[in-house]
């Protein structure tokens, strides 16, 4: 704990942001009252906490549970404080583990390996920990709650005890007879308080003794720990329930006699900017807040991508009108688009980032990022639960196969809350994407412009390009609209390559269907920090760039790693939307641009992938044909038993085999020779499948991460180094060409990804083939009816010609191309994929007549 501590005294701000946050997802304890080593004022990290949440389930009086997630640094909870006073045979950091989570150590102990006799740095540091209820049976609180440990001897560190015992709800302290003496009058002031207090005895062998009210003896003495744990978690649970007090961590701001780091002058000023662009948002709902303030990302933008995915797929005469049209369509809405000009908060925040310094820049964009989720986080969470309600009453209606008014008229509320969900999702992300429409209709659209603007407009690819050198993402494909905007994208790598150079990258990609763990092992490999939850987070492909080292430069031949992170595929969110065409089309885009390519899968089987890697291995076989020569890694996550890569050597077989059977399909549809799927890409079984064990140890929200996984992590990171030294990467240059090159592509081939599949395109193919031949028959069958028609009434056979006459002259073909066309449908090996177009083509060849 040493080390941990001297690695935090020397971090600077951002950097004990991300330790503590990361100590956060491990389930350990966090620094809240921190001793400077030189001056000895107690500092308070709050800055450290802000991104911080926390989740758990309570009852209510009714006996419902509840789902909640609040940020830990304005979360209202009880709060129980433990110290102890001179030193003790028992560990009361180990006591306190065994209250909140037995079978992990939250709080450093004695007995924990690596732990020494003497402590430099722990000792008057307090550290802070919350239980979160899994709304089980076996919670033995309903609520979260917050336990603080001061480490050492609380009669040393009297600042320290003051302040906790004023802010607590439940006070504990260990120790033994001869402190009693020492500390009388501290121990006295307690005694006499109108707080609860728990006195843990270590030379008294008894159990629970209530000496008055609120006041408990609990003895240590030839007792086993979980007694003690048993009795203490009893009287805990006592002790709140009786108790109104709570604890908002924030609140310590109030305390005098500390320090804040958030009093950092450049913190305090990325605040004071951050604060004024919130002042734009005020009065308004949370669900029209893009509209208003966010109004070029919005239908204007939809529509344009529309229309310009239109436009590279032509189709019947007059191409050129067509064309001349759709894009006198595209120049309207960027006209439009550019008549709102800047709102009042996308100016502000131009502003702030056109005056503020570096550091004040980057304090400034995460201060955005947390007011705007406090803005925003009640009212997602209060949609969340009515379009889980609603779901629900859905699902039971779909059980009952109901399909009267009642089951249209939820599906429609269901739709309408998704709608609303979508817009009230407001974070920086957005924020960015309305600068990259602000800025791309502002280079579409001809008009004089005011020397300020044409500053301001200039200055936010650059902006852009700061920011990715200092870690942030940027959005390559928009998630929402489906689409890339390339004159921002390429106008931002443009500016990259000014601040940087033209640097040569090694870009790794990431595919896998929703909640596969994607981003939670980028995160874990390199440190980054994409978003991270259950659900649809990254909507659409973020870039990151992580910079190797210079010891690594020479073995890898590249400067950067640069990393694309993707929406999950198969997202529910999106199911009925027909996300199949955005599905296929991120596939390919992903595996186009990266060097290796992460495929990612959720357990064993592949299944759910399999349409998917479909068009991966299309992809694969259009990257070989100009000679780009990418990779991939298959990675399994949450397998239960450790020695599956053992043990699956049957699963490997069915893999490499079902990998090869999609080559054969994709080479014919590609006119290749390939025959399987290590001719399309260098591919080895053994090697190239990875199995991961499950992420959490147990059931969250108190589930630690599995030290396997981390393993795991570390090795796959290896692997990908180790393959990465036969690449030279690409230069930023070359990868901005190369996102133009395949989106061009990808736009220019709509039909192939309306289709699941290779298989179904083939399928497809064939049966318009098949169609051709019948309506043919069904034409010449007309014709010659026709001709014989028309000799008829030239020799005055004929005076009137009726409906039935033709009929009846066709009525013997018809039959044969509709028995062909039965046979066809029923019979063909195929005949499974087949179905979905057999009504279309039947209606289609009765209204040929």
């Amino acid at each position: 704990m040493d080390v941990q501590m001297a690695v935090f005294h020397c971090s600077d701000h951002f950097l004990k942001q991300l330790i503590v946050t990361k100590l956060a997802q491990c389930q350990y304890a966090l620094p809240l009252l921190v001793p400077n080593l030189f001056t000895r004022e107690i500092e308070f990290p709050l800055w450290t906490f802000r991104q911080i949440r926390k989740s758990w389930k309570t009852t209510d009086s009714s006996g419902n549970v509840i789902s909640k997630t609040q940020a830990v640094y304005e979360a209202k909870t009880p709060m129980v404080a433990f110290f102890r006073f001179g030193s003790a045979p028992s560990s009361k950091s180990q006591l306190m583990n065994s209250l909140i989570n037995e079978k992990h150590h939250t709080f450093f102990h004695r007995h924990c390996p690596g732990s020494s006799k003497n402590r430099l740095l722990l000792d008057g540091v307090v550290e802070i920990a919350w239980y979160c209820p899994s709304g089980m049976e076996t919670d033995y609180l309903s609520d979260c709650v917050a336990f603080c440990n001061l480490h050492g001897d609380a009669g040393t560190y009297k600042e320290q005890l003051d302040i906790l015992t004023e802010i607590s709800s439940l006070n504990v302290v260990l120790l033994c007879h001869a402190d009693k003496i020492t500390n009388k009058e501290v121990l006295q002031k307690l005694l006499n308080g109108a707080k609860p207090l728990i006195c843990l005895l270590s030379e008294d062998d008894s159990s629970v003794i209530r000496t008055r009210n609120g006041k408990y003896r609990i003895g240590l003495k030839d007792r086993s720990q979980s007694d003690v744990a048993k009795n203490l978690r009893m009287t805990i649970k006592e002790c709140l329930s009786k108790s109104s007090s709570n604890f908002i961590l924030e609140d310590l701001c109030k305390t005098e006699v500390i320090t804040k780091d958030e009093d950092d002058p450049e913190c305090r000023k990325g605040k004071e900017s951050a604060e004024r662009i919130m002042s734009q948002l005020e009065g308004n709902e949370v669900s029209k807040l893009k509209a208003k303030h966010l109004p070029c990302q919005g239908k204007l933008w939809h529509d344009w991508c529309e229309i310009n995915k239109e436009l590279h797929c032509l189709q019947g005469n007059n191409l050129e009108m067509q064309k001349s049209r759709k894009q006198r369509k595209m120049k309207i809405i960027r006209e439009e688009q550019h008549k709102y000009r800047l709102s009042g908060l996308m100016e502000q925040l131009i502003s702030s980032l056109n005056c503020l310094g570096g550091n004040e820049k980057l304090f400034f964009l995460k201060w955005v990022g947390i007011l705007l989720d406090k803005h925003t986080s009640d009212d997602l969470s209060d949609l969340h639960h009515k379009y889980n309600e609603k779901w629900t009453a859905v699902l039971d209606l779909k059980k009952k196969h109901d399909k009267s008014d009642k089951m249209r008229q939820e599906h429609k509320e269901l739709e309408e809350l998704s709608e609303k969900l979508n817009a009230a999702t407001f974070g920086l992300e957005h924020i960015f994407r309305e600068m990259g429409q602000i800025y791309e209709s502002f280079i579409s659209v001809q008009t004089p412009k005011k020397v300020s603007e044409e500053e301001n407009m200039s200055s936010l690819p650059n902006h852009a390009a700061e920011l990715i050198k200092a870690g942030h993402p940027l959005e390559l494909m928009d998630g929402d609209a489906a689409h890339v905007p390339l004159t921002w994208v390429s106008a931002v790598l443009d500016e990259l390559v000014k601040i940087l150079g033209d640097q040569r990258v090694f870009v790794l990609s990431v595919l896998g269907i929703q909640s596969s763990g994607k981003s939670t092992m980028l995160n874990a490999m390199f440190g980054l920090q994409f978003a991270v939850s259950a659900g649809r987070c990254t909507r659409g492909a973020f870039m990151q760039l992580v910079r190797v080292s210079e010891e690594m430069k020479d073995e890898l031949k590249f400067d950067y790693i640069l990393i694309v992170d993707t929406e999950g595929l198969r997202a529910l969110e999106l199911a009925g939307k027909s996300n199949q065409h955005n599905d296929n089309e991120l596939a390919t885009f992903v595996v186009g641009l990266g060097n290796l390519t992460l495929i990612n899968i959720f357990g064993e089987n592949p299944a759910e992938m399999q349409d998917i890697l479909q068009f991966v291995v299309q992809a694969f076989l259009r990257m070989k044909k100009v000679r780009l020569n990418p990779s991939c890694l298959f990675v399994h996550q949450n397998v239960s038993d450790i020695t599956a890569g053992e043990k699956n050597m049957e699963g490997r077989r069915r893999l490499q085999e079902k990998l090869n059977e999609i080559a054969k399909l994709a080479a014919k549809e590609e006119h290749s020779e390939a025959e399987c799927f290590s001719d399309v890409i260098e591919f080895n079984v053994q090697e190239d499948v990875n199995y991961f064990p499950q992420l959490w140890e147990g059931s969250p929200p108190m589930a630690p991460p599995n030290p396997c996984y981390s393993r795991n992590v570390h090795d796959l990171k290896n692997v990908i180094f180790k393959k990465a030294t036969n690449s030279t990467g690409l230069t930023l240059s070359q990868f901005k060409s190369r996102i133009s090159d395949l989106w061009n592509s990808l736009l220019n081939e709509n039909f192939v990804f309306s289709f699941k599949s290779t298989q179904e395109i083939a399928v497809y193919r064939k049966l318009e083939n098949e169609f051709g031949k019948w309506t043919w028959t069904l034409r010449s069958a007309m014709l010659d009816t026709e001709e014989k028609l028309h000799n008829r009434i030239e020799n005055e056979k004929f005076k009137n010609i009726e409906d039935k006459d033709l009929y009846s002259s066709m009525k013997n073909t018809k039959e044969e191309v509709d028995q062909s066309m039965k046979s066809y449908f029923d019979e063909d090996k195929d005949k499974e994929i087949l179905i979905q177009w057999r009504i279309r083509c039947e209606k289609q060849n009765h209204t040929a007549l």
